[in-house]
């Protein structure tokens, strides 16, 4: 198993038991494996002689003979082919055999792929979840504060109170842009009138300030209601990715999944040429194709020596029976006893050897030319496989390098983000700061987080499709699966 022997995906015990579950409990692995085993037992199916042929006759009338007469006899034959055609026969049988299990791995790395994608897909929503929750919980303190600020603008205000001024949203928006647009004159409000210039400006300035401490507070509330959009679109997909994670360990959807919050990078450094060295030698696709080639050289043998003779050994036993009547003269055509002699009514034991005359060649040119034409198809088709395996060796390789600009690029800009953040958020407690630098950054920082999240499991999906198609930890000790 890749999280035993290797110890890149050894991170966790849970997807380790997952990956145990998925190989032992998925029907597609289940149905390979079997197909494996079922190819096994043509072996000794190859290998096996023709049944013998049994003949029995009997004479309806029994054929006088000089010692008795023949009632009937049994013939048993055994063919034989030439020599080396049933260990060729075999041999195609064993390495097809071996195309069997190597499809048996191909389909079980790609159990393996999908359990390590769908693993790592849902850490990334996990982590996501998670940015978004802290989120939420930074836009529900800034909220508080925004809400402060509002009501210490509001209690300098002869107009408002601040209950009053915290009731609604709407309600308060409302009452602050009606305050706005009083003018310096003798306008009054809530039951009072401004008397002097200067209450006046003083009001009008409270008032403004209300109306903006109110839209940051209207803004803010924005903000939240889309993270809430955003956690719930999150969840979603949560739910619906564990439920794909449990269809491949073949078990109910709802089953609880353990997935980490803290999505890890993967260690990964190894070179392009010791890794296509490990393809070439262990790869399921390469190993299928090489054991056609094995075995269509094999079919190639057998299809020759299947031109030679066949020998056949065989017995005939003859039933003879005791005979007592007499025969007719030839000159007086009378009838006189018969002299018989000791083998009067004795079966009779016959050895037989026969052989078979290919004189019909051409099935057998045919046959030959077949399988060599297929061993060449075998082989192109072993080429161009390699040549796919190894640019897309270089395409994950570039996906990962690409990934690792990219994490080490929003991990800088987060930590730009944070302290750009730290700046403006002390220049906002002061009040000198703007709400929208404030939220814009936050947004930034968000952004950047669930970005890298995205990145890490990406950069890991394309490590495990390395280590796929490198098939690193298959042993031979995998035939015994289950």
């Amino acid at each position: 198993m890749w999280a035993v022997s290797c110890p890149l995906f050894g991170q966790s015990e849970s997807l380790n038991l997952y990956l145990k579950m998925a190989g032992e409990n998925n029907p597609a692995v289940r149905a390979a494996f079997h197909m494996y085993e079922a190819a096994l037992q043509r072996v000794p199916q190859m290998g096996a002689l023709d049944d013998p042929q049994l003949e029995a006759g009997f004479f309806l009338d029994p054929m006088n003979l000089v010692d008795g007469r023949q009632i009937g006899s049994l013939r048993l034959m055994q063919m034989f082919p030439w020599f080396g055609t049933r260990k060729a026969a075999r041999t195609e049988a064993g390495h097809m055999a071996e195309m069997a299990f190597e499809q048996f791995r191909e389909i079980r790395d790609n159990l393996y792929l999908e359990v390590y994608t769908q693993w790592y897909t849902l850490c990334s929503l996990q982590q996501q979840l998670a940015n978004s929750r802290s989120n939420r919980e930074w836009l529900q303190q800034l909220e508080t504060l925004a809400l402060q600020r509002y009501r210490s603008a509001t209690s300098t205000s002869p107009s408002k109170s601040p209950q009053r001024g915290t009731d609604t949203a709407i309600e308060v928006a409302g009452n602050a842009s009606g305050m706005g647009g009083m003018n310096m004159g003798g306008t009054t409000t809530g039951g009072e009138t401004a008397t002097s210039s200067s209450g006046s400006s003083k009001v009008t300035m409270n008032m403004d300030g209300a109306t903006a401490g109110m839209t940051e507070v209207l803004r803010i509330r924005l903000e939240l209601e889309e993270t809430n959009n955003n956690m719930e679109d999150l969840a979603s997909k949560i739910v619906a990715g564990k439920a794909r994670f449990n269809a491949l360990l073949n078990r109910p959807a709802e089953s609880a999944v353990a997935v980490p919050d803290t999505l890890i990078q993967l260690p990964f450094d190894a070179n392009a040429d010791s890794l296509m060295q490990i393809i070439t030698r262990q790869n399921p696709m390469l190993g299928m194709l090489h054991e056609e080639r094995l075995a269509y050289e094999a079919k190639t043998e057998m299809a020759r020596k299947m031109g030679y003779p066949m020998f056949g050994i065989g017995l005939e036993y003859m039933l003879i029976a005791k005979t007592t009547e007499g025969v007719t003269s030839m000159n007086n055509m009378e009838a006189a006893p018969i002299k018989t002699s000791g083998m009067n009514g004795k079966n009779m034991v016959m050895p037989m050897v026969s052989v078979s005359i290919p004189v019909y060649r051409g099935k057998h040119k045919a046959a030959q030319k077949e399988s060599s034409l297929m061993r060449q198809a075998a082989d192109e088709k072993y080429a161009d496989a390699l040549n796919r395996l190894q640019a897309d060796l270089y395409r994950y390789r570039q996906q990962t390098d690409d990934a690792v600009r990219k994490i080490a690029l929003y991990r800088k800009q987060t930590a730009f983000a944070r302290t750009t953040y730290t700046l403006i958020l002390q220049e906002f407690a002061s009040g000198k700061g703007s709400l929208a630098d404030l939220i814009q950054v936050q947004r930034q920082l968000l952004d950047y987080r669930l970005k890298e999240a995205e990145t890490v499991a990406a950069y890991n999906i394309a490590v495990a499709n390395i280590w796929k198609i490198a098939s690193m930890t298959l042993t031979d000790t995998d035939k015994n699966f289950f």
